[in-house]
């Protein structure tokens, strides 16, 4: 069977040598006599597996020595509960740009804790760019300043981040992490779900500077405590141990594409393919304003319904599957994370320009 191109949003492509090398460790990991899965997450050969994993990530996103990284579950919507919990620690205030559909499900989990402060917001153009925060409005006892920094349904991204001085920057980074380079000092903390670049769905990827962790309101549970995990390493619980597994994997397989620098090349030459034909098209048009669109998630749409839908279903016959847009915008998405190849774009666009050809 010939693999398809899958343009999903998420759980999302995987390198095809990690699936390999995966495939051949199923059974037994080394000379372990047991699969990765099988294994206690207590044991000496899965701590190195575990320690590997941590390493990796710390070197490729070049992770100061005051940053811990861990290894929770829960995705990022548990991330939206454990970030008010942990960090409303004195004003109970913080700041957000609200950007789309992560934003406000932030929102509406931090309201249970305390104040958000819409700084700016996008919501009048259904999201489609990135607002212009005015420092004005910023709040000098937030306890913290949070941002989705791609948003992945509506196709926008932050080309800058904002300056938020003494205020710890909060980032979800779920559908972009590892796809560009990024100074991690800028921010208090960061978090991911990993099925976007980083692996299968189950892993959620936190980094945290030092002195934001033990704070929690007296009201946390030890699971949603970050100095509980940190203090146990991510092994509060069992952790998710076959995605932190994979995790290693694709952190080792990002590393001989080249590291970061590599990886937003790439990227942002596949996009820009995607990009340039949409631009230049007379069917298609994107959505997203063109100073933030991103270079992971690209939604697009044709003049109707009707013909979107009979877009999705001829590509699908042409193996470009898992092209259907999100519903609060319509029409197409196509997701090119770090494993899509260039290929899978070239092989897109070229049928977008026979499909456009056939419906003039």
């Amino acid at each position: 069977m010939t693999r398809v191109y899958n343009f999903s949003a998420g759980p999302a492509v995987l390198p095809e040598p990690v699936l390999k090398k995966a495939a051949s460790e199923l059974f037994e990991y080394k000379n372990s006599g047991m699969s990765v899965m099988e294994m206690s997450h207590r044991s000496k050969v899965y701590q190195e597996i575990f320690d590997k994993a941590e390493a990796g990530l710390r070197s490729l996103l070049n992770v100061p020595s005051n940053y811990h990284i861990l290894f929770l579950q829960g995705g990022a919507h548990l991330q939206f509960d454990m970030v008010p919990l942990n960090l409303f620690g004195k004003s109970k205030k913080c700041d957000m740009i609200h950007t789309g559909t992560w934003t406000k499900k932030a929102k509406g989990a931090a309201e249970k804790f305390g104040t958000v402060n819409i700084v700016a917001s996008s919501e009048d153009k259904n999201f489609n760019y990135i607002p212009k925060a005015d420092p004005a409005k910023f709040s000098a006892d937030a306890d913290y300043f949070y941002i989705c920094s791609n948003n992945t349904i509506e196709g926008t991204r932050y080309v800058e981040f904002p300056d938020t001085g003494n205020v710890p920057l909060i980032a979800d980074m779920s559908s972009e992490i590892l796809s560009t380079q990024l100074d991690v000092s800028r921010f208090g903390l960061i978090f991911a779900g990993a099925q976007k670049n980083v692996g299968p769905a189950g892993v959620t990827i936190v980094i945290i500077r030092d002195e934001l962790a033990g704070h929690a309101q007296s009201i946390t549970p030890a699971m949603l405590d970050y100095k509980v995990h940190i203090k146990e390493r991510s092994m509060y619980n069992t952790p998710p141990t076959y995605g932190i597994y994979m995790a290693a994997l694709v952190f080792d397989w990002i590393k001989e594409q080249g590291g970061l620098a590599a990886m937003e090349e790439r990227n942002i030459k596949k996009a820009a393919l995607l990009y340039d034909f949409i631009d230049s098209s007379t069917l298609f048009k994107g959505t997203a304003a063109r100073q933030d669109r991103s270079i992971m998630n690209i939604p697009f749409l044709t003049s109707s319904d009707e013909l979107n839908s009979e877009f999705i279903k001829s590509a699908e016959k042409q193996g470009l599957v898992n092209l259907t847009g999100h519903r609060s915008v319509g029409g197409m998405r196509a997701s090119i994370y770090n494993a899509m190849p260039v290929e899978g774009v070239i092989k897109l666009v070229d049928f977008m320009k026979k499909f456009e050809m056939e419906h003039k």
